[in-house]
């Protein structure tokens, strides 16, 4: 078996690395990673795939760079101003059914397409992602209808057959927050890799700013009643307070 999994250097990027590699059970199986360097403003989710890619110990790691193709008004990759939330409640509200702010038009279906084209070159039958539906942002490109379009075009672009298919699995797709990081509590070594995983939509660590891929992050471990190990980090580096939240009460010493 041999696997390539997109990695982001996110949270649920690092929890499907974790997840492809519980699947490898023969000596000769291999684990591949790619990371986009598409002209993100933040370098820092860079450095973590590089990083939680080393501690999966994968068998390569690219990091493929693709600048000056995406464009958009997106604070990911323009200096559109992040929108922020005063909590996961107000940010449900304010963001309801449109597509978050956020959204990078076409991005997954150029990186699935030239995660395709590495996968044929290091002889991989399955694609690995993070993309998940239950996320907030309503983005259409983390939907599985998406993900099973994008799978029937990259096999009718390659000629292959059903023996030789190239599947695209997305292990977190129809999970919540809560559930993928129950998910990655049981997979060896994905919780200490999540602490050098970086999400934040600011680039900055630790992850303070109320943007909506933090306080989605903090509503997620909240719900799942465990701390972050990113903010634990932080907070034993002496860089941030633990949060007032439910999860962090026993390490706060309340009564």
């Amino acid at each position: 078996m041999k696997i390539l999994v997109v990695l982001s250097g996110g949270q649920d990027s690092t929890t499907c690395l974790f997840w492809a590699r519980s699947l490898l059970t023969d000596k000769g199986d291999k684990l591949h990673a790619v990371t986009f360097d598409y002209g993100q403003r933040h370098r820092i989710e860079i450095e973590a795939a590089r990083k939680v890619a080393s501690m999966a110990n994968v068998d390569s790691h690219e990091v493929i760079e693709v600048p000056n193709c995406l464009r958009s008004v997106s604070p990911l990759t323009s200096e559109h101003e992040l929108e922020k939330y005063e909590s996961y409640e107000q940010m449900d509200r304010v963001i309801g059914s449109r597509v978050e702010l956020t959204f990078v038009p076409m991005r997954n279906t150029l990186f699935l397409t030239i995660a395709a084209n590495r996968a044929v070159a290091l002889g991989c039958n399955q694609i690995v992602t993070g993309i998940c539906e239950q996320d907030t942002a309503n983005y259409p490109d983390c939907r599985q209808s998406f993900l099973s379009q994008m799978e029937e075009a990259i096999n009718q672009s390659l000629g292959r057959q059903i023996e030789e298919r190239i599947e695209i699995l997305a292990p977190l797709v129809n999970l919540s927050k809560a559930q993928s990081i129950a998910r990655a509590m049981e997979l060896p070594g994905c919780m200490q890799a999540l602490a050098y995983s970086h999400t934040s939509y600011d680039g900055k660590y630790p992850p303070t700013d109320m943007n909506h891929s933090n306080v989605l992050r903090a509503q997620g471990f909240l719900e799942a009643g465990v701390p972050d190990p990113l903010v634990m980090r932080a907070w034993r580096e002496g860089r941030m307070e633990l949060p007032t939240t439910a999860n962090y009460a026993s390490l706060r010493g309340d009564a």
